[in-house]
């Protein structure tokens, strides 16, 4: 709780809603950036509502680090408001729909003209320029574009997602990339810049080789199910009580399998030698590896991989993470005090940095504008008479 962070004295204005923006503020709020986070008025940020189950808590990762100030941007004496905060600002971190900033009086490219080194990280579908960039994106729609849900699933059925909005994660983690390779720029040379992350080319950035393989023999790569066509073997495998994890797709560690398997012989197999005949006959070695952890439980299986250095892992649910000794040792998941629900366990602030580590230096703010005064009256010199007055009006 008291590691001042690598982006200590690094003030961060978060603009925007739902996920991309909030997630790219969580990250630099890790890092120990002071990250104050503007909701409109009354119901605030959507993502206040958003998780699982009845009792919604997935505000309580996203907005740690977090103080917040409401203000209608909508209306001109809020985006007055928003501006003087951005004044004392090194960064801004946006996610509206493009155009929508200009529309209020916030032009990046006047903003920093006023304030050469102030750097704003712009979050959007289809990016700031281009036919498209007017369009509404969702990170599920960036992932469609980008190539990631044609690919995901089982080949006999529609595209799949996978259990977290992905698309907007990777942007928002591009996006911290960006204002992090910004803030080094501002230091050699003063100049503040915009970044323009878009959600289909933050998914196309991950998707490996599948352009230059179509560009190169018109490989159209198709949904594949559970695993990747011609990596063998790597699959999870059924056990006698559960499932298990096993990527032995080298030459070397699949002859380290077969000797864990009992069958040493199979490690020289020409149908399993190399990395290309292993691909070629995935399904046959998948089947083979499956009906030997058939017969084994999963610790059994750990066991073995362990003794023969064989990556593979367990397959984790939530409790399993908690019960784990690896994830306690390095306090992978951590106990934070939060205002609405006492003590709640969540994950941890990764990456490690070993000279100024990241840290929850304060929980999620419970209230919309929980910081009003805090921060208006710090800032802005605004006082009480003042606040009432644009609280009464509606702008905060």
């Amino acid at each position: 709780m008291t590691n001042a962070g690598a982006l200590a004295g690094i003030r961060v204005i978060e603009l925007g809603q739902l996920l991309a923006g909030p997630f790219c503020g969580q990250l630099l709020g890790d890092m120990g950036a002071d990250v104050i986070k503007v909701e409109p008025p009354g119901a605030g940020d959507q993502m206040r509502d958003w998780g699982q189950g009845a009792v919604k808590v997935q505000w309580e990762v996203i907005a740690r680090n977090k103080r917040s100030v409401s203000a209608n941007m909508r209306v001109p004496a809020g985006q007055a408001l928003v501006r003087e905060l951005i004044r004392h600002a090194d960064v801004v971190v946006e996610n509206f729909k493009p155009g929508t900033l200009e529309k209020w009086g916030l032009d990046p490219a006047q903003l920093i003209a006023d304030q050469p080194g102030l750097i704003v990280a712009r979050m959007s579908g289809y990016g700031q320029s281009g036919p498209y960039s007017d369009r509404a994106g969702f990170g599920g729609i960036g992932e469609a574009m980008g190539g990631w849900r044609y690919i995901v699933g089982e080949p006999d059925r529609a595209p799949s997602r996978m259990g977290v909005s992905i698309g907007d994660t990777i942007t928002a983690t591009y996006g911290c990339m960006g204002v992090l390779a910004a803030l080094h720029h501002r230091d050699k040379t003063g100049q503040g810049q915009v970044i323009d992350a878009a959600l289909y080319e933050s998914v196309l950035q991950v998707m490996e080789g599948l352009i230059p393989e179509y560009d190169h023999s018109g490989l159209i790569r198709e949904r594949s199910g559970s695993i990747l066509p011609g990596i063998a073997p790597s699959n999870v495998y059924g056990c006698k009580d559960g499932e298990y994890m096993i990527g032995a797709n080298k030459d070397s560690l699949w002859k380290r399998l077969a000797v864990a398997m009992g069958r040493p012989e199979l490690g020289d197999d020409p149908r399993y030698a190399t990395h290309l005949a292993r691909g070629e006959h995935q399904a046959k070695l998948d089947a083979l590896i499956n009906a030997w952890t058939a017969t084994l439980s999963v610790d059994e299986v750990d066991a073995l991989m362990i003794a023969n250095s064989i990556p593979a892992g367990r397959v984790y649910r939530a409790p399993e993470m908690l019960a784990d000794p690896h994830f306690q040792a390095r306090q992978s998941i951590i106990e934070v005090e939060t205002e609405r629900f006492g003590p709640l366990k969540m994950q941890g602030t990764f990456p490690r940095l070993s000279a100024t580590p990241s840290s929850v230096r304060r929980p999620a703010p419970s209230k919309v504008g929980q910081h009003n005064a805090e921060i208006y009256g710090e800032l802005l010199g605004l006082d009480k008479a003042a606040l009432a007055a644009l609280e009464q009006a509606g702008t905060i």
